[in-house]
């Protein structure tokens, strides 16, 4: 393995591992720690923990133990994958974890590039937005877990970081990895150890991933890691896929506004059925009683708790916010064993939190990476009669959940 990846979640493991995957390395998603070690010819591993959301002493301890065990399987480089929306508060662990690598591996000038700008997330002037809005205004200022009440991403990371915060800003990068490369170690001769690096489009996340040949840790999202694979000499390639008959079902917990939408889109074509927290929580709904009712169903039916954000503070206000989310991913966890267990072959999520519930709640350790769906979400094999699709909320076309089975059940 030449390539260690961490991820904080599982759908952006994913994501991670799709943008390897179509640069021509041969990638495998762990889900959690491995026992084993990898086989021999994997050229990127990805570790997906889920972490996004827990204490920083938690996601550092979790976050060093995956490092320890790439590192043992020789790997050259280690890319830790956050959210392209940087979802943390300013108590959050992006920061802890990023330091504690960074000691370990006495790395320096380390990147700090969460831009996507094929999902729309581009950074300018250290300024994260989501098309062409400031990320506190697009939505995210309203997340149930990690709301971003600033856009300006060293100020959001300095708290959480025991270093100081540089930046290198968009005409750098513009020019080119010798510029990328020569601002980087200028930053670094100014003190700064955390590095935020402007990037609006492709081209650019490829220079930056050449600029970053050397370097022990690079961070971001998905994206900066477009140029990582030509430094290992791989070149894109088309991934292989066989797709899966039989029946499918949707799980959607997230509450951005794009899985809203998508969920809109979906209930107005085929079955879909309302979670309402507050009937979990006290007992009126249960797993067993939302599996029954998809596996009733013909078509693509829709579980979902992506409920609008006025409605998810009054429930976290009511309940508290450990409770309810606790509440909703163990009703999906097990309503995803139910659904493998009664015959579904092809199982769609939509959530962070509500995709690590699943792939905990089925036991999952490894996932095959397969093409890609929309931007940053990719088929997946699960095993020889079971694949899946893990959606980050905000990602993905307004007909997300047709087009994702479709791709899952094609055949070559």
């Amino acid at each position: 393995m030449r390539l260690g990846c961490i991820g904080d979640d599982f759908t952006g493991s994913s994501d991670l591992a799709n943008t390897l995957a179509k640069g021509g390395m041969r990638v495998v998603q762990y889900c959690g720690i491995p026992e084993l070690p990898a086989a021999p010819d994997v050229d990127a591993g990805v570790v997906a923990l889920k972490t996004r959301s827990t204490a920083p002493a938690d996601a550092v301890a979790q976050s060093l133990a995956a490092l320890e065990w790439l590192c043992a399987q020789g790997c050259e480089q280690i890319f830790f994958k956050y959210c392209s929306t940087f979802d943390s508060t300013p108590e959050g662990n992006i920061g802890p974890v990023i330091d504690a690598l960074a000691a370990v591996l006495d790395a320096y000038q380390v990147i700090v590039c969460p831009a996507f700008p094929g999902a729309g997330r581009s950074i300018y002037q250290g300024h994260l937005f989501v098309m062409d809005r400031l990320l506190n205004e697009s939505g995210m200022q309203n997340h149930p877990l990690t709301p971003m009440v600033d856009a300006d991403i060293r100020r959001w990371l300095a708290p959480q970081t025991r270093h100081t915060v540089g930046h290198v800003a968009a005409m750098d990068v513009f020019a080119g990895p010798e510029q990328i490369a020569q601002a980087l170690a200028d930053q670094h001769a100014a003190g700064h150890r955390l590095i935020v690096v402007d990037a609006i489009r492709d081209a650019d996340l490829m220079a930056i991933g050449a600029a970053a040949r050397s370097l022990p840790l690079i961070t971001g999202g998905s994206g900066v890691a477009l140029g990582l694979p030509a430094n290992f000499g791989c070149t894109p390639a088309p991934v292989a896929w066989q797709g899966q008959p039989g029946r499918a079902a949707i799980l959607s917990g997230s509450c951005s506004t794009a899985t809203r939408a998508q969920v809109a889109h979906h209930a107005a074509r085929n079955p879909a059925r309302e979670v309402v927290a507050a009937d979990v929580i006290e007992g009126r709904l249960d797993a067993a009683e939302i599996a029954g009712w998809l596996l009733a169903q013909d078509g693509l039916p829709l579980a979902y708790s992506s409920a609008d954000p006025a409605e998810v503070a009054r429930v976290q206000d009511r309940f508290g916010r450990e409770a309810a989310a606790t509440a909703i991913e163990g009703l999906f966890a097990e309503v995803a064993r139910r659904l493998v267990a009664g015959g579904v072959t092809r199982l769609i999520t939509a959530g962070g939190e509500t995709s690590g519930a699943v792939v905990e709640g089925l036991g999952l350790s490894a996932l095959a990476i397969g093409p890609e769906i929309d931007p940053g979400v990719p088929a997946l094999r699960v095993r020889p009669d079971l694949v899946v699709a893990l959606k980050s909320g905000n990602f993905g076309a307004k007909d997300f959940f047709e087009k994702a089975d479709r791709v899952l059940k094609a055949t070559p």
